[in-house]
């Protein structure tokens, strides 16, 4: 089949990791052999591709949305499908396996000010190679890969390209299709040998700083814990000298960072939220990066599409689970109107 041109694609399609979060709200993080209470529980979703399409399902993104993954044939991996049924995702290409049960994590968010801990089983998400995906058939134009690092079939090492995720990132980016990637924070020394492998094959590289520290070795933030913008910048130039073709989105707290290709910068502040607010923190990533996505799909300029990343972000704060806040695209831009923006982001030479 002939690959369809660029300007007749349409379409997200988001590949990775399909988790179900079981979000418990917790009075405080016990020390060992210490005790926690429970003060409520709640399920919600989890992983990239989840988050993100249903963030986009949400917001009303006017583009197919399409599903690719693996979950186990379980009452939760029938959850994921029947939900993104219901949200009108196309779910062809997230298949279900005998072989390991659904991904699930606890979450542990301390009341109060949103601190999460994750106990992550990691299921059926290890065994997702990407196989059944042929770039050349979906009409998508763009696909969205995450998270890497925690794709153990992806991660594994790759004779030509670097790593298996490297490969199918490759093939996307053959047949005409868009990439993107996010990673996952962990404290490792992986980043290199699994991340950048993959760079040289994404047109979007959207990842968080501590992941974008890791990644090129810049400590973006100083020791007493502010943002230093210049080795953020100093980063994100490195992540395009590894391979990222187009565009480096860093997102953080305080905001955000695009720098392209040809040089350009962009700076966005998130919304100055009050602490009541703010229920949980576990999908503010995602999100963001869903936010980022629509508006690059649509052909937004990049400032608008870091203040619909921050906007998004700031909805999804108001509930426990990674996107029941998430409403409108209309109502979360509201959002900058209700609260403001944080002090603008230094940006020392």
């Amino acid at each position: 089949m002939k690959n369809p041109s660029p300007n007749t694609r349409r379409g997200l399609l988001a590949g990775g990791n399909w988790i179900i979060d079981q979000v418990k709200m917790i009075d405080v993080y016990p020390q060992l052999e210490q005790l926690s209470n429970i003060r409520s529980q709640s399920q919600g979703t989890g992983g990239a591709p989840y988050n993100v399409l249903i963030d986009l399902a949400r917001s009303g993104a006017p583009f197919p949305l399409l599903a690719a993954g693996l979950v186990g044939q379980d009452s939760l991996g029938e959850q994921i499908l029947e939900d993104c049924r219901q949200h009108h995702i196309d779910v062809r290409y997230l298949g279900t396996t005998r072989k390991a049960p659904t991904s699930y994590t606890d979450v542990m968010t301390e009341q109060g000010h949103g601190r999460r801990t994750f106990f992550h089983a990691r299921g059926a998400n290890t065994l997702w190679q990407g196989s059944d995906l042929d770039f050349t058939r979906t009409r998508a134009r763009m696909f969205h890969l995450g998270y890497l690092l925690l794709l153990d079939a992806l991660d594994e090492l790759d004779a030509k390209f670097g790593t298996k995720a490297a490969r199918l990132l490759a093939a996307a980016q053959a047949a005409g299709v868009k990439t993107s990637v996010d990673v996952v924070s962990e404290d490792s020394d992986r980043f290199a040998r699994i991340v950048t492998p993959a760079l040289q094959h994404v047109d979007y590289c959207i990842l968080n700083e501590i992941e974008a520290g890791k990644t090129t070795g810049f400590n973006v933030r100083a020791p007493e814990g502010r943002l230093d913008t210049v080795a953020l910048r100093h980063a994100a130039g490195a992540l395009l000298q590894q391979g990222v073709r187009e565009l480096v989105v860093i997102h953080f707290p305080e905001g955000a960072f695009a720098r392209t290709r040809t040089g350009a910068d962009f700076w966005q502040s998130s919304l100055k939220l009050p602490p009541k607010y703010i229920s949980g923190t576990a999908g503010a990533g995602d999100a963001f990066c869903s936010g980022v996505l629509l508006g690059l799909h649509e052909g937004w300029d990049l400032q608008k599409c870091l203040l619909t990343g921050v906007c998004i972000a700031a909805a999804s704060l108001a509930d426990s689970t990674c996107t029941h806040g998430v409403r409108s695209l209309n109502t979360s831009l509201a959002l900058a109107k209700k609260f403001k923006f944080g002090p603008a982001l230094q940006r020392e030479d």
